[in-house]
């Protein structure tokens, strides 16, 4: 089944302790029912700055033209991915992915964050991902990824 809506958010830097994480990188994706598209929004920090700057938007089609089918198939692996793995409990304690990255996901049936809104501060989770479940995550950001590199 196509996703009609969702929102889709990629950060880079989520890891802190005292002091709260620096991202190094924030994507927003953004796709609403009546577009045929997916709008991407970026802010980036170059190492040794103190602030996020940000990127022109791009957009990513999702309509029958060919080679949009893989775009549509990777949004559903993502989808999919995200219905499978656990996040932290606490929200926030742990990087239990250990990539300092988090996903958040929502749409009508699924909302999926892990890093919490604040990142992570150095407690520990209760809940610990498999191997499997760790691989699955690295997928996603994979996923995420490819998506960002094919928008225009």
């Amino acid at each position: 089944m196509p996703l009609s809506e969702f929102s889709l958010r990629l950060q880079h830097g989520i890891t802190g302790g005292f002091a709260p994480p620096t991202p190094s990188a924030i994507h927003t994706f953004t796709k609403s029912a009546p577009q045929t598209h997916i709008l991407i929004a970026s802010t980036t920090r170059a190492d040794g700055t103190p602030s996020l700057t940000d990127a022109a938007p791009k957009s990513l089609s999702l309509t029958d033209a060919e080679g949009d089918a893989t775009q549509h198939a990777l949004v559903n692996e993502l989808y999919g991915i995200l219905k499978s793995i656990p996040t932290e409990s606490p929200p926030g304690s742990e990087d239990i992915y250990r990539l300092d990255t988090s996903i958040f996901w929502q749409s009508d049936d699924l909302m999926w964050i892990n890093g919490g809104p604040q990142g992570c501060g150095g407690g520990t989770s209760e809940v610990q991902p498999t191997d499997k479940e760790k691989a699955k995550f690295g997928r996603a950001v994979e996923i995420v990824n490819e998506l960002l590199s094919r928008a225009q």
